[in-house]
């Protein structure tokens, strides 16, 4: 298991697949969720449609269309009622790692996950991808994308969770 932080474009990051944080209609939740559909273009809005609204805590794969990873892991972190809570942030990330294995996504980029627009401060969300993400000893990669102001914070989290 290997956890980087990283200053820089999700929707840019060369990776198998990155974390869309999303409502229930795999609508975008946060500007990183935002920047995504724009840079994906209309084959990714096509790939992202669904008929019935999911559940908080889930998490579903589809293309990436023009992004740069292939596929985009949709952790369902709101619904009718708001932000999800930190317990169904959660479970929307185990739920994706399972996804990422499923699907054979070993390497993988997220934004902080229920800080944007969620319940969760930066350094929250930064603890959660970590203590989540698999550490049963497969070659996978988390790169946590960042803007530069939470760099250092959340490289401290990093390095102090994965001891």
């Amino acid at each position: 298991m290997l956890i980087t932080v990283v200053t820089g474009d999700l929707a840019r990051e060369p990776v198998d697949a990155v974390l869309r944080p999303a409502g229930a209609a795999l609508e975008p939740v946060g500007a990183d969720a935002l920047r995504l559909d724009e840079i994906g273009g209309p084959r990714f809005a096509d790939q992202r449609r669904t008929a019935t609204p999911l559940e908080s805590g889930a998490a579903v794969v589809t293309g990436g269309g023009e992004l740069a990873a292939a596929y985009v892991l949709h952790v369902v972190v709101a619904d009718e009622r708001g932000p999800a809570p930190r317990e169904k942030i959660r479970r929307a990330l185990v739920s994706a790692w399972q996804r990422a294995d499923d699907w054979g996504l070993a390497r993988l980029a997220a934004p902080l996950v229920g800080a944007a627009g969620g319940p969760l401060t930066e350094e929250e969300a930064a603890e959660l991808l970590v203590e989540t993400f698999p550490r049963d000893g497969s070659a996978r990669e988390l790169r946590v994308i960042v803007d530069a102001a939470a760099r250092s914070a959340v490289d401290a989290i990093v390095g102090r969770t994965q001891g």
